[in-house]
């Protein structure tokens, strides 16, 4: 049986090691939101109130959205992102995008939505238009949106050719953007042959909100 001593030093080395393990996880990002300010983001076309900060977080509010981009441009990177979301909420995460033009075509939107809300289930969306998908290209696996204000936490990965998306510890997306072979799609979205661009938000008029939100850049 452990002794008193063994079981202080191991209850307190515990979270050091947990510590330790998150912050190698971390190695090499850096954040893209100061959590009190917009400073490095640029709004394009934005509606009503556009993008606010409360509480730590980037917020499209009901009466607000348009695109928030960064300011800088990435090519390969790793993107970690927490959102939330409410009934009928619906954004998306824009990369490799220009400032100017429709996001989710000219460059590519990994889709942020409700995928359970009644509104959208009666609209019977394509495949390729729930969480995770790029948008009107590849579908996501289903079925790992937490919903009505629960934080959901995001990985994106562009490298290449390859779009890895993983939510909440599951993998939902994982794709060659090369797969991508029929014209018309080829055609309707030229932003799938882009290597670089701005990363940011994309959103619809219904509140949506992100935090703790980092970058790391791919060779």
């Amino acid at each position: 049986m452990m002794n008193r001593r063994k079981m202080m030093v191991a209850l307190a080395s515990a979270p050091l090691a947990r510590v330790r393990a998150e912050a190698q996880a971390e190695t090499g990002f850096v954040p893209l939101f100061d959590g009190k300010t917009l400073n490095g983001w640029v709004l394009m076309h934005g509606r009503g109130r556009g993008y606010i900060v409360e509480n730590g977080a980037i917020v499209c509010p009901e009466d607000g959205g348009g695109n928030l981009f960064t300011e800088k441009e990435y090519s390969n990177f790793v993107l970690r992102v927490e959102w939330r979301l409410w009934e009928g909420g619906n954004n998306g995460v824009g990369i490799r995008a220009p400032l100017e033009g429709d996001a989710a075509y000219a460059g590519m939107e990994i889709q942020v939505l409700d995928d359970e809300s009644p509104v959208y289930q009666k609209m019977q969306l394509k495949p390729t238009q729930y969480t995770g998908s790029v948008y009107d290209v590849f579908p996501a696996r289903r079925g790992f949106v937490r919903r009505n204000g629960a934080w959901n936490q995001e990985e994106i990965v562009a490298d290449g050719r390859r779009i890895k998306v993983t939510l909440n510890g599951q993998v939902i997306t994982d794709v060659n953007l090369d797969d991508a072979k029929d014209p018309e799609v080829l055609k309707k979205h030229p932003g799938l042959a882009r290597t670089s661009g701005h990363v940011g938000f994309l959103g619809h008029g219904t509140r949506v909100e992100f935090r703790n939100i980092r970058i790391k850049a791919l060779s």
